[in-house]
């Protein structure tokens, strides 16, 4: 049985990359979770352990607990991700 993708936007109130993800995924239809690093430094906390960053957007793509990350800034990156990740 094969399991869903989930899509997770690591955001912050007023980042325009940000709004840039979001509106991209919700044309193409595909749903989101959203974490929001606003005034949560616990959080950005997460990134840098993670990934070793701690700006956001950050974009996860993966199931089952295992995600590919998207740490460039850019809608091009998410694009070549979407495709490489729902493609398989």
């Amino acid at each position: 049985m094969e399991s869903k993708q989930e899509i997770i936007v690591w955001s912050k109130v007023g980042c325009s990359y940000c709004d840039e993800i979001r509106s991209y995924l919700e044309e193409k239809g595909l749903s989101y979770q959203i974490i929001d690093v606003t005034h949560h430094d616990d959080r950005r906390d997460i990134l840098a352990i993670k990934y070793g960053i701690r700006h956001v957007p950050v974009v996860e793509i993966g199931q089952n607990n295992v995600y590919k990350a998207v740490t460039e800034v850019g809608i091009e990156y998410v694009e070549k991700a979407l495709a490489v990740v729902l493609n398989n």
